[in-house]
């Protein structure tokens, strides 16, 4: 059975350990944290084993990065010479906003072989955490069994969707960023109906049950989105009041300024 490490055991990190615990003998998953007691309390939950960083890139086949971008250099400055005394390489796995694939390789210099780290890019999010993510996926010198394979470990976390490299700073931010903006919405649609009138715990929860049945229609439902808002929206009704109200405060726009700000930040990352 295939070992896998986690070098970084933080949201993403955490959420996709518990995930693979799902789906495979908890005691194939190695678990490594800056903070080792962080690593042995993931381990204690899902049944995994808390071992050091070092230890994670000897053992693992597929060695997970949940570090954050900036620390990138410092972990493999870390760990390069112990990836290069393995007898064969492992899959080298990014979660990194920002770092292509050459970058990772770059910093993780030539494999055992002498040949470049094979590598999966992912670009997870949060709703991950309990099995409803969407994430980000591409890979290079990782064949398509392998690929596969790696896909069906982690399917607990949600849905992957195959992306080319130069199209994840697009994706990642809709799908990596836009959870936040969905959240602030939720949130503005209770304030609104507090200010209605309605108890703050009414209103969030309407709203939260409104924003997911929404968006379970929209995947269910052939229209566009555009083509649902017009058939909520009767002539002279309360919606149409609403969504014109929206559009003269130049929501659309906004939310699209919104994407194209997080956008270019992973440019410039």
């Amino acid at each position: 059975m295939t070992t896998y490490g986690f070098i970084g055991c933080g949201n993403m990190g955490g959420a996709l350990a518990r995930a693979l615990a799902k789906a495979q003998d908890p005691t194939t998953i190695l678990l490594a944290n800056r903070t080792f007691a962080k690593a042995q309390a993931l381990a204690a939950e899902i049944g995994a084993c808390a071992v050091s960083v070092e230890d994670a890139a000897a053992r693992a086949d597929v060695l997970v990065l949940g570090v954050k971008p900036q620390n990138l250099a410092d972990l493999f400055v870390g760990i390069g010479p112990v990836l290069a005394a393995r007898t064969g390489a492992p899959i080298l796995v990014t979660m990194a906003a920002g770092r292509s694939i050459a970058a990772i390789r770059k910093l993780a210099g030539p494999g055992p072989d002498g040949a470049a780290y094979p590598v999966i890019r992912i670009m997870p999010n949060l709703p991950a955490s309990i099995g409803e993510g969407v994430t980000l996926i591409c890979a290079d010198g990782v064949d398509d069994a392998r690929l596969q394979a790696f896909k069906e470990a982690f399917a607990a976390s949600g849905r992957f969707v195959d992306l080319s490299e130069d199209l994840f700073d697009a994706g990642m931010a809709i799908s990596g960023c836009a959870p936040a903006f969905a959240f602030m919405f939720a949130d503005a649609l209770a304030k609104g109906g507090v200010a209605a009138g309605l108890d703050e715990d009414v209103a969030l929860a309407l709203a939260m049950q409104t924003m997911r049945g929404s968006a379970a229609l929209m995947q269910a439902d052939p229209r566009t989105p555009t083509e649902l808002t017009r058939a909520v929206c009767s002539p002279g009704g309360t919606t149409i009041e609403g969504v014109e109200a929206l559009r003269a405060a130049g929501f659309e726009d906004t939310v699209a300024a919104a994407v194209m700000a997080s956008y270019d930040k992973a440019k410039r990352m």
